[in-house]
């Protein structure tokens, strides 16, 4: 266990007095004992990674303590301060499980030894007959490095299969993809603290004071010292509501408004010439894609008025530094890749990349969303961010493993064309860690069918997952604070995970179950790790010379620096908290321009689905909620689903908020809660999707993905809705604590302008 003793001792201290007087102090009455250790760590939620300390009382976690650290500066979010209740949580797995009597078989007790022996005998049959390949890997980024780069290690080297990628293909894939494009690297190329430099704020898709609470902190420095704040959103969410101008965006629309942005900041002499001719190419290209992207034509497109565009493109073109924060909302789309380009192109055409406070940055969603996809995990990927179809890289990585090159796979499928091989049965059985499809993937429904015909599905977790209810061996593991490791925020900086209690029960260490595995399928000499410590060191030894270059960071480094910034190559080196100061990651040193051209969503409304769908998440809930849906605060703030519809829709239709409602898509239909709020488009619907069986709203949204990445359109598809013949039932909390129902005075529609058509009409919104 790791214990920061500066702040051990006082506690110690307090616990004797304590004992010896009887008198507890401020806050601790009513207690017997006092926590006799705090522990260094970081939250295990979001992308920002919170430092913390958790409070620690006879080797049970208890409480939760904030620490100062650079980019959290001692706060935590409501997820933050319960996070620790997970390690004690009665719904905690503490024992393996398996179906003795196959599909439809209660899961049963078993031991280490039955369930182990199980999967190896069943996976070197199933590899026997349909070789390496009919196995499947499917991990997560809310882990460590350590445990991301074992899985991408395990599934090449253990199970010899191509097939291994990860959740953050849900997630941050179209981001990483376009910021490797167009600068050679994907990070995000700035400190957090830098958004306080900012003079203009122009947040795009991101639902920043709900999914990034702490983030919030520095946008508000910057508003505190003059930043102005554009939002490009469907929803005037809350960070919309304090905006001095609010976009909203038709869902899907987003790269319509950006390039009349571009085209309006060109036509005002508002670009940085200098900087364009110094330190890019393939501007011209640019410039003249944007061209016919007028402000009246993008409002036809996106439905935002022609001089909001305008306003907003003067505000934006004449602010230095300015700084784009993106996320999901433009990144899940099957053109997310080219809505990132577009929020590049602007910031590059005004010479800000690089700039302290300015450019660009994306706003990692799972805890180790940037780390999780730079250490090998990744179907395309090797460690260090190397690319597995490199020659050099595939040999250099080989040499660390301690095989021959040849037996090193080539690249394997996507997480989301995983689902039609296993349809298909070219995938046999897959083994799940830190993932939970049946709610995170489009058209749960398929995901489903799929899942029940692999024999066997394994899953490794820590509650019984929707997932996991599923699967034919399930095997308990350890929660964040029971283990050790480092994780990436979404600055780029490495942080260290401590060890704060052991795993209840016969649960185990996810790295010691995989070394387990490995060791029964013969495989063990390349996996002979006695602690995680000597994982890390292999990686940083993997990543050396490559993209990520994680080898100068040592775990004594991040303590003594507060973390450490990638690229990192030498032990003697700081580490890099800015990046493109000077050059971009390029051979040339230049950053490249890339046009975009705006393309309609996969699905549009129309006749019978007259509404677009929007999903997204909620402050007191993370990912796909099996984790958040335990922890009784958080559960009580947001019990259950609900959607979102503007009062001129609901007025049509003859909704009024609290009403029971339906609401269909080509794919199926849900039946929640209306919320009736001014805070949406008209002819938007929002349901958040961190709800599962019957609630999961990714039983309705499309399964299309962009082309390269193969990330889904989470974000848009075309749906109806309507009110059900039953009274209403009381409002949950969860309304009262998000949106309001009263119309603030920026949306920029009035009655009539713009509605949402009731279902029976034929030509959409």
């Amino acid at each position: 266990m790791s214990v920061n003793k500066d702040v051990f001792a006082p506690w110690r201290a307090a616990n004797e007095d304590f004992e010896s007087t009887g008198a507890p102090p401020p806050g601790w009455e009513g207690v017997d004992r006092l926590p006799t250790a705090l522990v260094p760590t970081h939250c295990c939620f979001c992308g920002v990674q919170c430092a913390m300390y958790l409070k620690v009382l006879d080797g049970t976690v208890i409480g939760v303590e904030p620490r100062d650290y650079p980019h959290n500066r001692g706060s935590l979010c409501p997820k933050g301060i319960v996070a620790y209740q997970q390690a004690s949580h009665p719904d905690r797995l503490t024992y393996p499980l398996i179906r003795r009597g196959g599909k439809d078989s209660p899961l049963e007790r078993a031991s280490w030894d039955e369930a182990l022996d199980y999967i190896v005998r069943r996976w070197q049959e199933i590899q026997a007959s349909h070789g390496h390949d009919a196995i499947a890997v499917y991990s997560g980024s809310s882990m460590t490095n350590e445990k991301c780069y074992l899985m991408g290690k395990f599934a090449r080297v253990g199970l010899r299969t191509r097939h291994v990628d990860y959740n953050g293909r849900l997630c941050m894939s179209s981001a990483a993809v376009a910021y490797a494009r167009a600068f050679g690297l994907d990070r995000c190329p700035l400190p957090m603290p830098d958004i306080a430099l900012s003079r203009c704020l122009l947040i795009v898709g991101s639902n920043t004071a709900e999914c990034f609470p702490i983030v919030m902190r520095w946008i508000w420095a910057a508003r505190d010292n003059g930043a102005r704040l554009i939002v490009l959103d469907p929803r005037q969410t809350p960070v919309a509501r304090t905006a001095d101008l609010w976009l909203p965006v038709r869902p899907g629309t987003d790269i319509a408004v950006l390039n009349a942005m571009l085209r309006q900041i060109v036509h005002d002499g508002l670009i940085d010439a200098q900087y364009i001719a110094d330190r890019t190419v393939g501007w011209d290209a640019v410039r003249e894609a944007v061209e016919p992207y007028t402000p009246e034509v993008a409002e036809r497109i996106a439905g935002v008025p022609a001089e909001r565009i305008i306003a907003a493109a003067r505000l934006y073109g004449q602010s230095s530094p300015s700084l784009i924060l993106h996320a999901r909302g433009i990144e899940h789309s099957t053109h997310g890749v080219n809505a990132c380009l577009a929020c590049i192109n602007l910031a590059l055409a005004r010479g800000q990349v690089g700039k302290p406070g300015g450019g660009t940055t994306m706003l990692t969603g799972q805890g180790n969303g940037q780390g999780g996809r730079e250490v090998g995990q990744k179907a395309n990927q090797l460690p260090g961010y190397r690319h597995i179809d490199v020659p050099e890289d595939r040999a250099y990585i080989a040499r660390i493993w301690g095989i021959p090159v040849e037996e090193l796979p080539g690249e394997g499928a996507a997480a989301t064309e995983m689902i039609g091989l296993m349809a298909d049965g070219r995938i046999k059985s897959c083994l799940v860690i830190c993932s939970n499809l049946m709610v995170s993937l489009p058209e749960n429904a398929v995901v489903r069918r799929a899942l029940r015909n692999l024999d066997p599905l394994v899953v490794m977790d820590f509650f019984l997952s929707e997932t996991a209810e599923l699967a034919d061996v399930v095997l308990p593991t350890a929660v964040w604070c029971e283990d050790e490791g480092t994780t990436t925020n979404l600055e780029g900086r490495v942080v260290k995970i401590n060890r704060a209690a052991n795993p209840p029960g016969e649960a185990r260490r996810d790295w010691e179950i995989i070394c387990d595995l490995a060791r029964r399928l013969g495989r063990g000499q390349f996996f002979p790790y006695r602690s995680v410590r000597e994982i890390w060191d292999e990686y940083r030894l993997a990543s050396r010379g490559g993209v990520a270059d994680y080898y100068g960071i040592t775990w004594e480094k991040i303590e003594a620096q507060q973390g450490v910034f990638w690229p990192c190559p030498t032990l003697d080196s700081p580490g890099t908290p800015r990046l493109f100061t000077e050059r971009f990651a390029h051979p040339d040193g230049r950053a490249r321009f890339i046009p975009v051209v705006y393309e309609p969503p996969a699905e549009e409304p129309g006749g019978d689905f007259p509404f677009r769908l929007t999903t997204g998440r909620v402050v007191y809930h993370y990912l796909s909620g099996n984790q958040t849906r335990r922890l009784g605060f958080l559960n009580s703030q947001a019990p259950e689903p609900w959607v979102e519809i503007h009062p001129h829709a609901a007025a049509r239709l003859g909704i009024q908020d609290g009403d029971r409602v339906r609401v269909r898509t080509p794919r199926g239909a849900m039946e929640l809660k209306a919320l009736v709020t001014a805070t949406i488009r008209p002819d938007t619907l929002f349901i958040p999707f961190h709800y599962g069986h019957a609630q999961a709203v990714n039983q309705l949204t499309i399964p299309a993905v962009e082309p390269t990445v193969k990330i889904p359109e989470f974000k848009v598809c075309a749906a109806a809705i309507e009110r059900l013949e039953e009274p209403p039932g009381p409002a949950t909390g969860a309304r009262e604590n998000h949106t309001p129902t009263t119309a603030p005075a920026m949306f920029p529609y009035t009655a009539g302008e713009v509605h949402a058509p009731a279902a029976a009409d034929r030509e959409g919104p």
